[in-house]
């Protein structure tokens, strides 16, 4: 799915599917805030699974891509049992940066949390040192997906 968005930005996204954990809640039944974070973690795995650009093929290229930001808005809460669905939406970028937003529903589709996490490339081959410039595999793969021409 791509689309613009109204920050001329393009994006494309996918949606995963997980269920509450008894661990993931605190003793009223409710998913404790800091366990979203790892829903996004889970989201962001299964676009990366889903568009071919998972960890693995990161590394596969020699690079990580470690998060230097994250933020949650939290609206609702989950409950153990519950089935949440994450929506994962990357947003296009020139600096070599990865964007994702994301919006976490509970099984009735109301929207129970917000967030965005910001990663940056590093490349593992050397010294962990910060690329200032968007790796040649992932130009590739924004093309191949349809974020840029050519």
């Amino acid at each position: 799915m791509k689309r613009k968005t109204l920050s001329n930005h393009k994006q494309i996204s996918h949606t995963s599917k997980v269920r509450i954990r008894f661990v993931e809640t605190d003793p009223l039944g409710i998913v404790w805030h800091g366990n979203y974070i790892q829903y996004f973690e889970d989201g962001r795995e299964a676009f990366g699974r889903h568009h071919g650009i998972s960890y693995l093929d990161q590394k596969k290229y020699g690079f990580a891509t470690p998060i230097v930001k994250s933020s949650t808005d939290h609206k609702l809460p989950l409950r153990y049992g519950d089935v949440a669905t994450i929506k994962t939406i990357f947003v296009d970028s020139p600096a070599a940066k990865m964007v994702f937003h994301y919006e976490v529903y509970n099984q009735h589709g109301d929207l129970v949390c917000t967030g965005e996490t910001i990663q940056v490339f590093v490349d593992k081959i050397g010294e962990g040192d910060l690329a200032l410039a968007a790796p040649e595999f992932f130009i590739n793969w924004k093309k191949n997906v349809g974020l840029l021409d050519g």
